[in-house]
């Protein structure tokens, strides 16, 4: 057979588009590698990596990463302007009628030693201020204080079984009930037991003090070997307004509450590399999600 120039030009174009779509496919496996590892980063809150090679993607990727850190650091900012806010009127209530009373017995006791007021009374409410003071202090404590995970292989199946059975008196006085649903069997978690179990305690008396009556627990494994449990019940949700600071310290939409439990689980979640996030919340259920790696 002839080859002409015609056929040997041909050939030549063929090999260097078949060589062109082997290179855009080896850049764009690439480039799925850079923005799974960018989301793996931004998930964790890891920002401080960025890509070095000078291409219009690698720099489109560090525009990114750019906003998600300010965007971060603004969220931080408002966090510790709330916490110190916080802090600063629970002191300020605390300590401003201590000073004021202490003042007021002080002035009121004459030459001899005799007062007007009543000095016992006095000093118990004194009493009493300073150790809602301490109470207060020792909460904030307990949140910035979360021990560090001892970790261990733990069946997913029993530690349900435990926290089911916890909160199984509590739940039958309100005529309220809580399953556990796996998606496949012998489901394991790399956790501290105790901590990881307390999280999901009070995520199941959470949901009963919101008049839930069923809380359904579920678990399963993602495509990136994460094991997801996920914690959904059907009682008041939270507030719209809500959703975005219920991990802020000191935030709660309890009268009585702290403000500082899913604050701490977050960290945990953290401390053994996995998240805590509220799904969503609405009329129908409030779901979160747990991911462990």
């Amino acid at each position: 057979m002839t080859f002409t120039v015609w056929h040997i030009v041909a050939a030549c174009a063929i090999a260097a588009t078949v060589a062109a779509v082997v290179a855009t496919l080896r850049t764009r496996r690439k480039d799925i590698k850079k923005v799974a590892y960018m989301m793996d980063a931004l998930e964790d809150g890891e920002l401080n990596f960025r890509f070095q090679d000078n291409s219009r993607f690698n720099r489109t990727l560090n525009r990114i990463r750019t906003i998600f850190e300010k965007q971060r650091q603004a969220h931080e900012q408002d966090s510790w302007t709330k916490l110190i806010r916080v802090l600063t009127h629970e002191i300020m209530n605390t300590v401003s009628p201590i000073a004021s009373l202490s003042d007021a017995m002080a002035k009121s006791v004459d030459e001899n030693g005799r007062s007007e007021m009543d000095i016992k009374a006095g000093l118990e409410t004194i009493s009493d201020s300073s150790k809602n003071l301490i109470g207060f202090v020792q909460t904030y404590r307990q949140l910035s204080g979360v021990a560090k995970p001892v970790r261990k292989a733990l069946d997913l199946q029993e530690v349900m079984d435990s926290v089911i059975a916890l909160n199984s008196e509590f739940a039958t006085s309100l005529g309220a009930s809580c399953s556990y649903s796996p998606q496949e069997p012998d489901l394991m978690i790399y956790a501290d037991e105790g901590q990881i179990s307390q999280i999901f305690i009070n995520l199941i008396k959470n949901a009963l003090q919101a008049g839930a009556r069923h809380i359904g627990i579920s678990a399963g494994m993602s495509r990136d070997d994460e094991v997801i449990v996920r914690v959904a019940n059907d009682g008041e949700p939270i507030p719209v307004s809500a959703q975005e600071q219920i991990f802020i310290p000191f935030y709660t939409t309890k009268k009585e509450g702290s403000g500082i439990g899913l604050s701490i689980y977050r960290q945990i979640m953290r401390n053994h590399n996995g998240s805590i996030e509220l799904l969503k919340s609405d009329a129908n259920e409030t779901v979160f999600e747990l991911r462990f790696r």
